[in-house]
């Protein structure tokens, strides 16, 4: 459905300055945001938002009708993970954020009931919630993890087969909770999957937010959080390796909305084969109030073959001059020759003394994750991508 209203000037992406006149969004924090599709433009890839992405690949997913039904998971039963379905108007859903462009807002106008993940209790623990046989047909998805304050746990929130899914997933850290939530794409080689994390961190408490893309045709997961409370503390990472004709991104925003507050965001990817892309985009906003902060954030590409582009984005705003620390940086190159020299020179082939090198660059995200089972499972997808399976 398209909007008959005529857009506004937030619509269009200006917002008042002080004098009358509308001039161009300055911070990322005065971006439109509605939870209403029609609100929203049509997608015609000129946005900002959308202007590194292949907006044709997945136009139903930002202008068409979505089946927001419940979606086919398969789940282990943990203690201390409870599941749930929960309705459109439940209190627990919106506490988070909104979102900031078509493809999320369509998300959140078509899902009939939203997925509640609340974790309780202050053991370790570790859930596997899979989504699997979603189909051809494009679906709208909404999913709530709320940790309980105090608690600690580990959620692995993942996707798998055939999937045209765009999805909003909020996250809502209680404080001093403790949570790390690992999207894991593994889609089928025909997937598209676009997707929104919003997260909100309370005093003192802690999240790990890590993305795998490694599936997909078309792979876009965007997070953004919010360091509302003091002392709120974020470790955001992500890996990715995108193979011929996939393109795979990510849009992060971290908000630094209280004093004391932390944030380290490092991702890293590999390319390889013909059309392999991948767009990263991280925007870091430490607002007024947010005294004391310590933040900083890299992206680092290692290009594989030839034919591959890699987009690298990096944004840091500065309201206050009372900070920590902030700073960010970006790099994308070949092979280290030195590296490559010193494994041969010890009578390692060069194939293999590549895929060692590869190993160790994209590792560093593996070992971060605090779940052995899985962080052998991720070593071993790595290995057959290298292989080119």
């Amino acid at each position: 459905m398209t909007s008959t209203a005529m857009p506004t000037a937030e619509q269009h992406g200006l917002v008042a300055h002080s004098d009358g006149a509308f001039v161009p969004v300055q911070t990322r924090s005065e971006r439109f945001r509605s939870v209403n599709v029609e609100d929203f433009e049509p997608v015609n890839g000129r946005e900002h938002e959308w202007k590194l992405s292949p907006v044709a690949a997945f136009a139903d997913l930002t202008a068409g009708e979505l089946d927001g039904g419940r979606l086919e998971l398969r789940t282990d039963a943990v203690d201390g993970v409870e599941l749930s379905w929960i309705a459109r108007d439940d209190e627990r859903i919106g506490r988070t954020n909104t979102p900031e462009e078509r493809a999320s807002a369509n998300a959140w106008s078509s899902f009939d009931e939203a997925l509640l993940i609340r974790v309780t209790g202050d053991d370790d623990k570790v859930a596997v919630i899979t989504r699997t046989g979603l189909g051809s047909a494009p679906r709208a998805a909404h999913t709530v993890i709320e940790i309980a304050p105090n608690s600690r746990g580990l959620i692995v929130f993942g996707g798998e087969g055939d999937a045209r899914l765009t999805e909003n997933v909020e996250i809502v850290v209680g404080d001093g909770a403790s949570l790390t939530v690992v999207s894991l794409q593994e889609w089928s080689d025909d997937a598209v999957h676009l997707a929104s994390h919003f997260s909100r961190i309370g005093r003192d408490a802690f999240l790990k937010h890590i993305v795998v893309s490694l599936g997909g045709k078309v792979v876009r997961v965007n997070p953004s959080t919010h360091l509302a409370e003091q002392g709120a503390d974020i470790e955001a990472l992500g890996l990715y390796f995108a193979d011929a004709g996939q393109h795979l991104e990510q849009q992060v925003y971290v908000h630094h909305d209280a004093p004391h507050t932390r944030s380290r965001v490092t991702y890293k990817g590999a390319l390889q084969g013909e059309g392999a892309r991948s767009v990263w985009i991280g925007d870091v906003l430490i607002g007024q109030k947010a005294t004391g902060t310590d933040s900083y954030e890299q992206n680092r590409n290692l290009v594989l073959t030839d034919g591959t582009r890699a987009d690298s984005v990096p944004n840091l705003e500065i309201e206050t001059g009372d900070i920590a620390g902030a700073g960010h940086a970006s790099a994308t190159g070949r092979f280290d020759d030195e590296q490559l020299f010193y494994l041969m020179a010890r009578g390692i082939s060069e194939e293999e003394a590549r895929r060692l090198v590869v190993r160790g660059f994209l590792t560093e995200i593996v070992q971060k994750i605090g779940s052995t089972e899985l962080e052998e499972r991720l070593t071993a997808a790595l290995e057959a991508e290298l292989e080119g399976r």
